[in-house]
């Protein structure tokens, strides 16, 4: 993402013509009457999510499936366009001063939360601080370090009024920033800046637990809500831009089988699922009914550095390159995804207009020899006269399992490990991450914003995302030091000595890059996939 350089920045969004005729309360199935009389379905689209999301609470739900929900109900300063840069929203313009440090955001008139009360600067002021709150606990909080006071107070050395955030007043919001930071706009347009309702937070700790408590200000807001089974939601009146919102709602279902979402979507109980089974993959990207698009994230498994035998750097690096990730994705997956040759994705421009991990180059690879030599070198170097047992631990779903099954084998062919298989409920399996209780276990990582910083951050030792247990003091001072350097050539050569630190280290796995394959309804148009965002349907439509 470029540097905002200019001083004023400012976009007028044009309404569209007004929708002729009523529409009356979708959540009760009611039809629309047009401006002919004659009465239509409304346009609900059924999303298959997957699962259950971890919460509707912007600086808690941090994972896909809670964000492709929050993403369409909330709203930030700004949001991804189609083009998937950020646009105004809830800011109608902004100011950055010639230093980079400091950005003045002016507000629309008349925002206003779906319950009809205004959407004010101070609920911006309120929601940052909360999401860096040590007592919120997000795992999103070091997002907003950028902002000066702000990693002292998530850290408990510093206060909330230390935090340089300001409101004004109704219709202004300062933000003032340690150091510049390039991609502040673009990461402002994630979920876990979006603002929350103080008054619905202070009436209930649980306020994002259900459907009638939920206070939101994006395009649609949550009407039903049955846990790990369906959530609804309809077209938010109160809206901004609602004009130019075509559908009457959408309704996510949690489907977690890929065989069960494909047999829904092939009766038309769902307008678009991106689980395809893989029984039937090459069958269905033979047939061309398979979309792809270019993605951003990868899935990896974390090792436990502070439990055996994962203390052992090379026997970490032995499971890495015992890994076959091309048979992965052609055998396993079979959606086109792209083995994993680093951690950072493909898709960031360097100043240069390189992409960075084309430049960055194939930091680890498949290698069945070397593998086994790093294993008895890791093995020595611990006093092993015999491995300790290992747990491979998942998340349940039917890929997340084939996955592990497939490393498994990999591991018993290529070290002549017997590696145990354990599946876990996501929530539970990420709060035993947290508590370093796994040996190695399945993860994944989706930018929030567009540049390689974000997805090398988080295994800084003191970043709550590493759960890894892994320190460097060198990796530490790269990120710090990328963090504030104002040069962006130099910056980007902190952040590929950072990521080489990283894979020779090896406190993670990484498998392979995520893209997008889905199965899409030719009735459903205007969907947008954001590559480093989420879903939205602002602009989709029913045909």
């Amino acid at each position: 993402m470029k540097k905002v350089s200019a001083l004023l920045i400012s976009c007028a969004l044009i309404f569209g013509t007004v929708l002729a005729g009523c529409t009356k309360d979708q959540s009760t199935g009611a039809k629309t009457t047009t401006d002919t009389g004659k009465e239509t379905k409304p346009k609900i689209v059924l999303y298959n999510n997957s699962k259950e999301p971890t919460s509707i609470d912007p600086p808690i739900g941090f994972d896909q499936i809670s964000y492709d929900i929050v993403n369409n109900a909330f709203e930030g300063l700004t949001r991804l366009g189609k083009t998937h840069q950020p646009e105004p929203a809830m800011a109608k313009e902004w100011k950055v001063t010639p230093d980079g440090k400091k950005y003045t955001f002016t507000l629309r008139d008349g925002i206003k939360w779906s319950n009809g009360d205004p959407v004010k600067a101070a609920d911006f002021e309120y929601a940052w601080k909360r999401l860096l709150d040590p007592k919120t606990a997000s795992d999103a909080a070091f997002l907003a370090y950028p902002i000066e006071g702000a990693e002292a107070y998530n850290s408990g050395k510093g206060t909330a009024d230390g935090v340089k955030i300001k409101a004004v007043d109704d219709k202004t919001l300062e933000i003032t920033l340690a150091q510049p930071a390039s991609w502040l706009i673009g990461m402002v347009s994630s979920p876990a800046f979006f603002p929350v309702n103080k008054a619905a937070v202070d009436k209930s700790a649980k306020w994002a637990g259900e459907a009638a408590t939920i206070v939101s200000n994006g395009p649609f807001t949550i009407t039903e809500w049955k846990h790990d089974s369906e959530l609804k939601m309809v077209k938010n009146a109160q809206y901004w831009d609602a004009a130019n919102v075509k559908l009457d709602g959408v309704t996510y279902k949690m489907i977690n089988d890929s065989n069960t979402a494909y047999q829904l979507f092939s009766t038309g109980e769902l307008h678009s699922t991106e689980t395809i089974p893989a029984d039937m993959s090459d069958k269905l990207f033979s047939e061309n009914k398979v979309t792809v698009q270019d993605a951003a994230g990868t899935a990896f498994y974390r090792f436990n550095t502070k439990m055996a035998p994962f203390t052992n750097a090379n026997i970490r690096k032995a499971f890495v390159a015992a890994v076959d990730r091309q048979k992965l994705v052609d055998l396993v997956l079979k959606q086109k995804q792209k083995p994993a040759e680093g951690f950072v994705s493909p898709g960031l421009k360097d100043p240069a207009g390189g992409d960075f991990r084309k430049v960055g180059g194939t930091l680890i690879k498949f290698d069945a020899a070397e593998a086994k030599k790093l294993l008895t070198k890791g093995m020595q170097e611990a006093g092993y006269a015999a491995l300790p047992e290992v747990t491979l631990t998942y998340n349940t779903n039917d890929v997340s399992q084939r996955i592990a099954q497939a490393v498994q084998a990999m591991f018993k062919e290529n070290l002549g490990i017997d590696v145990k298989l354990a599946n876990k409920e996501g929530k539970v399996m990420t709060a035993e991450q947290k508590k370093l209780q796994l040996q190695l276990s399945r993860s994944s990582f989706l930018p929030d914003f567009a540049d390689p910083i974000n997805f090398l951050d988080g295994f800084q030792s003191t970043n709550p995302f590493s759960r890894t247990g892994w320190v460097n003091a060198q990796y530490d001072k790269l990120i710090k030091d990328a963090f504030s350097e104002p040069d962006e050539a130099k910056r980007f050569k902190m952040m590929h000595d950072a990521e080489k630190i990283l894979m020779d280290e090896a406190p993670i796995l990484p498998l392979y890059f995520y893209n997008t394959a889905y199965l899409q309804s030719d009735k459903l148009e205007g969907v947008v996939r954001h590559a480093f965002g989420f879903i939205d349907f602002k602009l989709a439509n029913l045909k």
